[in-house]
């Protein structure tokens, strides 16, 4: 099954239209479709397990560990952790690669941060 990319509140949302310009067909939904705004790290892996969604986050301080006390009575798509100074055409890159190379299985309870 392909991956299913969930934005989270904070992430640059330059990235997620780059990102779906240049493939069209990417399932990326937006933190406001999804109504994250000013929810708990808790609440938003929850909203993103539910929906079946890889969060995309530029949250490297809180959301890591979160995500591994959720990983202890949770199942995840998987979280992806974006450096804020990463430029927006190599963090797109990046995305294109996972989601055109793996599977969402292969994501499951998994914690990544790019570059790749």
């Amino acid at each position: 099954m392909k991956i299913r990319f969930q934005a989270d509140a904070d992430l640059n949302q330059i990235i997620l239209l780059a990102t779906v310009r240049r493939e069209p067909s990417i399932d990326f939904q937006t933190a406001e479709a999804a109504v994250l705004a000013h929810r708990r790290d808790i609440d938003v892996l929850v909203m993103a397990a539910r929906e079946g969604r890889m969060l995309i986050t530029h949250d490297q301080k809180t959301m890591p560990r979160h995500f591994a006390e959720f990983i202890t009575t949770e199942t995840s798509p998987g979280l992806l952790v974006v450096p804020q100074h990463m430029a927006v055409a190599a963090v797109t890159e990046d995305l294109l690669l996972i989601w055109f190379t793996t599977e969402a299985e292969e994501w499951i309870n998994r914690i990544s941060f790019l570059p790749l």
